[in-house]
């Protein structure tokens, strides 16, 4: 897959290209459409209806996200967004101890483009963001429905040390970056 980086407003952006999908940064005017693909994947997780209903205006993402988070999409190439990735730095409570690390939000992909390696190429563009602002590595908290896909991707599950204040799923991938050496 070619990439390339692009600085965008003092951010790092990243615009992936693959024979079928386009990964590139989500601006304002794809907020609409960003917001119905998340609704379309949160409404497929293992979850009652109404705890997905209530839940689903915080995971919708509004103008003022933009200037904080880091978000990709993946468009196909009708440019028909199918898919997107949002993250931003870790607390340091929430990361493994003494590491620097990358939060991701969520990869959310249309249920009908679901098993085509799109959510792959989304989490591939976070690490790319590890690598060039030199994060010692990624962090989720997950779904536990999603546990098997980050699992798939490297991902290691983290102890839960403080449960009345640790998310219980959360996933941990050092940095593949070129001199990064993992002691985790």
């Amino acid at each position: 897959m070619a990439g390339s980086w692009l600085a965008q407003q003092g951010r790092v952006v990243i615009e992936m290209y693959s024979s079928e999908i386009r990964i590139r940064a989500v601006v304002e005017a794809d907020l609409d459409s960003v917001n119905r693909v998340i609704e379309a994947a949160v409404m497929t997780w293992v979850l009652p209806q109404r705890v997905k209903r209530l839940s689903l205006p915080v995971y919708r993402y509004n103008r003022q996200d933009l200037t904080h988070l880091g978000m990709v999409l993946a468009e196909d190439q009708r440019q028909h967004i199918v898919g997107v990735a949002a993250w931003e730095e870790a607390d340091a409570k929430d990361a493994p101890a003494g590491y620097r690390s990358l939060l991701l939000h969520g990869i959310y992909v249309e249920p009908p483009h679901h098993r085509q390696g799109i959510g792959r190429q989304l989490f591939s563009a976070a690490e790319a963001v590890v690598c060039q602002l030199q994060y010692d590595g990624l962090l989720v908290k997950a779904q536990q429905d999603a546990i098997g896909f980050f699992e798939s991707l490297g991902m290691r599950s983290l102890a839960v040390e403080e449960p009345l204040h640790q998310y219980a799923y959360r996933l941990w991938k050092a940095s593949a970056c070129p001199g990064f050496e993992d002691d985790f």
